[in-house]
């Protein structure tokens, strides 16, 4: 699976950076690929692109303020969860967010 993700935290700072960096491991233990955005303090960085949301099977939103410009992904399945949760858990989050196209 092609996955995207973004994370996004109150202060853009610790949670935002340590929420991407679970989620980028435990996608690639699971055999996925997976691209995050991180939208923090300096703005947003390592942006999606509209091909990656394109080719995205699933984005995951772990994020615990209004992800900035989210209607980019308008037509993709979505799943949201807090930051601190990807930070846990993020085996659980991606797996949990993959067993939203099954439905």
């Amino acid at each position: 699976m092609k996955i995207v993700a973004v994370t996004a935290c109150p202060t853009g700072i610790a949670h935002t950076y340590m929420a991407a960096e679970a989620l980028e491991k435990a996608a690639k233990q699971l055999g996925h690929k997976i691209k995050v955005e991180t939208q923090g303090s300096i703005g947003i960085e390592n942006k999606i692109s509209k091909k990656e949301v394109d080719e995205a099977d699933l984005v995951i939103f772990a994020a615990d303020v209004a992800v900035k410009e989210e209607s980019r992904f308008k037509d993709k399945p979505i799943y949201k969860v807090e930051a601190q949760k990807a930070i846990k858990n993020a085996k659980a989050v991606v797996e949990d967010a993959l067993k939203i196209l099954q439905k």
